[in-house]
């Protein structure tokens, strides 16, 4: 058993705690932790760099180099967890688990997520249905084409694939063992949205004002820092790796709500999205804590008492 002090987790000896004997020092100092992932955070960018190229990112030269990078850095970033993480956590879970990668719960964890978020773009999917772009998705076409397309394999697939990856099955579990989940369910999503800040020097080269960057990567800090203690609210409560995966690959497709292409209905139909969206917001509060349930997705890893 752990207690928590100042949101952090102090060791706990067995003598002192007889029934908690197998989890009695779960304990990295913040240094180590944070460190750690702070150095998994630079290296992941750093591997989009490596390539000397006068390409923009979307070029498919661009794109597949960064795709080797970030697989490169996906064999990386499990060795921080395998070297740095407690003794005690491998004495009663593997490697793998911790990271998220477990059979129990995978059903649940696959969908239940999903349609939390698919709730909370309510009023966004009720635009598309309106707009009939549901019907591009039953059209074979539209997959075969999709599936050969880099940029939508990149947004769909390796994006989310390898940042979940990184910045929460990598470093969530090195966190959880020096921060309460409250606490460590905020630092991923800070250097997640700091290694989106990359963009910057790509839109400078693109010729585009300074304070228009400016602007446009401070929303996008924000917004990737929201979505970051979401995804991360995601792990820790579920325990698995597809839960943010699935989320993230879902949001990168519908991309942040368009509010204009609601101020543009006619006005019936434009308060009748609102109130979708206004539904899907107060939805997804009201659901969240229940569909979040550890229970529901077996999750019994070493931080699932403390949530």
């Amino acid at each position: 058993m752990r207690i928590w002090s100042a949101g952090m987790a102090n060791e706990i000896t067995t003598e002192q705690n007889p029934d908690g004997a197998d989890a009695g020092n779960i304990y990295l100092p913040p240094f180590v932790s944070v460190g750690a992932c702070f150095v998994i955070s630079v290296i992941y960018v750093a591997s989009l760099y490596v390539w000397n190229s006068k390409h923009d990112r979307d070029h498919p030269s661009t794109i597949k180099r960064r795709f080797f990078s970030v697989f490169v850095v996906m064999l990386v970033a499990p060795f921080f967890v395998l070297t740095l993480t407690s003794k005690d956590v491998f004495h009663r879970f593997t490697m793998w688990q911790i990271m998220g990668f477990r059979k129990e719960g995978l059903f649940t964890a696959t969908f239940v997520p999903l349609l939390l978020t698919m709730v909370l773009f309510l009023g966004p999917l009720s635009v598309q249905l309106s707009n009939g772009i549901w019907r591009i998705y039953s059209e074979p076409m539209y997959w075969m084409n999709a599936v050969r397309n880099l940029v939508w394999l990149r947004n769909h697939l390796v994006a989310p694939l390898s940042e979940e990856f990184t910045f929460r099955a990598c470093m969530l579990p090195l966190l959880l063992q020096t921060f309460r989940p409250s606490i460590a369910m905020l630092i991923t999503p800070l250097l997640f949205g700091l290694a989106h800040l990359h963009h910057i020097k790509e839109r400078l080269q693109n010729g585009r004002p300074l304070r228009e960057v400016l602007i446009v990567s401070f929303f996008q800090f924000f917004y990737t820092t929201i979505f970051g203690i979401y995804s991360a609210h995601l792990f820790v409560r579920s325990g698995h790796f597809v839960a943010p995966f699935v989320v993230h690959a879902f949001c990168n497709h519908m991309g942040f709500p368009d509010v204009q292409e609601v101020q543009s209905q006619p006005h019936r139909k434009k308060y009748l999205f609102i109130g979708f969206y206004v539904l899907g917001l107060v939805g997804w509060i009201v659901l969240l804590p229940t569909l979040t349930t550890p229970s529901w997705y077996s999750n019994h890893l070493f931080w699932a008492s403390e949530l």
